[in-house]
């Protein structure tokens, strides 16, 4: 085995409740890789402006988001 979990053919469901974990509003995080580089400027220049580098990202990431938006 390549270090993948074994499966089954046949998965029993009949007592499973849809939506059981499911919350409303519930506030996703997602992992972004960036290069060694990219993360030493991130880094910088959060230290500069005194915030966390996941405030900046979500910054960028909004101003950079809006300015597609409006070209389109």
């Amino acid at each position: 085995m390549n270090g993948a979990l074994p499966t089954k053919r046949n998965y029993e469901c009949s007592q499973a409740v849809r939506g059981e974990f499911f919350s409303t509003g519930a506030e996703v995080n997602i992992l972004i890789y960036v290069d060694g580089t990219m993360h030493k400027r991130l880094e910088r220049l959060a230290k500069k402006n005194g915030k966390p580098v996941t405030d900046l990202v979500n910054q960028l990431l909004k101003r950079d988001l809006e300015l597609l938006e409006n070209l389109s």
